[in-house]
This record gives C-alpha cells, sequence and structure tokens, in this order.
C-alpha cells in the first residue's frame, strides 16, 4: 500500500479513535445509561464507523487519481475502523476496570434489567430469563477478554461491509495491463 493512502488511513483511524473516546468519556461523565442505549449501539454507533471506513477509502481513491484495487479499497476502509475501535476498547477497559469499577457494577445492572424488560417483552419463559440474567451476572462484561471478544465480533461485522464498500470503490485504472 502507497505511504500516502497508508498515511490518510491511519489518520481516519485517529479521528475515529477521537470520536469513539470522547463518546465513551461524554457517557461517562453525563449519562452512563447511554452506554447501554439499545438504537445508539445498533445504529448510530456502527454508522459513525462505517461512514469513516467510506471516506477514508473515498479519500484513499482521490489520492490514487480515481483509481484502485479492491485491496486497496478494502484496506483503507479496515484500517482506520480497527485503529478506532481497538483504541477505544482500552480507554473502556481501563476506565470501567481501573478507573472506575463502581460504574462498571451500575452499567452492568443496567443491561441485567435491560435483558430482563427484552425477554419479558418477547414473552419468554421465566426459566430460561432466569437462566440468561444469571450468565450476564456471572460475568465481568468490561474484562479485557469480554472486551476483546467483543471487538472480534464487531470487526467481523464491519469486515463484511467493508467488502461491500470495496465491492463499490475499486475502479480499475483502463490505462493499466
Amino acid at each position: 500500500m502507497e505511504k500516502s493512502i497508508k498515511s490518510s488511513s491511519i489518520n481516519y483511524g485517529i479521528y475515529l479513535a477521537i470520536g469513539l473516546v470522547l463518546y465513551t468519556v461524554l457517557c461517562y461523565a453525563f449519562n452512563v445509561e447511554l452506554v447501554v442505549n439499545f438504537w445508539i449501539n445498533i445504529l448510530v454507533v456502527p454508522l459513525a464507523i462505517i461512514t469513516i471506513g467510506v471516506i477514508s477509502s473515498a479519500k484513499a481513491r482521490s489520492l490514487l487519481g480515481g483509481f484502485m484495487s479492491f485491496k486497496q479499497a478494502f484496506m483503507t476502509y479496515f484500517i482506520p475502523i480497527v485503529l478506532g475501535v481497538l483504541i477505544n476498547t482500552v480507554v473502556v477497559v481501563v476506565l470501567y476496570n481501573y478507573i472506575d469499577p463502581d460504574t462498571a457494577d451500575y452499567v452492568k445492572e443496567l443491561v441485567i434489567n435491560q435483558t430482563r424488560d427484552f425477554m419479558e417483552g418477547f414473552g419468554a419463559p421465566q426459566a430460561q430469563i432466569n437462566e440468561s440474567l444469571a450468565e450476564i451476572e456471572s460475568q465481568n462484561i468490561f474484562s479485557p477478554g469480554m472486551q476483546l471478544r467483543s471487538l472480534a465480533q464487531g470487526l467481523i461485522f464491519f469486515t463484511v461491509i467493508g467488502l461491500i464498500v470495496a465491492l463499490i470503490m475499486k475502479k480499475k485504472d483502463p490505462n493499466q495491463a
């Protein structure tokens, strides 16, 4: 990968990291309940992450004169996402495990209550609800292992989106064989 597009992708990764860390810290400082907000976690944050990936890929294509390979398109999408999400994951682990574990316990209670309400709303049997809640209670949702697992799951999702973005963004130079 050319140095200019790699540098551009890293810059977008840093912008993404700053945005995600700022969101994490603001949620922590002003309304920690946003951390478990369904719509923000399902729509807003992933959409922002994907948008940065697409912008990074589009910028790389313009730096390359309008033409780039599938590999270049994918890598310029994926690098900022990995960088941004990884940095934010480290911040989350440090914040909720070392700086303020009491808030982590509060967030865990929010998750338990939200899960209970969700499952009851769908008419799940009480035994299944109790089993799910016991599993959540037994976990440290902010432990490095759980956060890495969550990071890996998220990156799988963003990889699939990245493959689609790369298909759209790639453009072969007609002057090359």
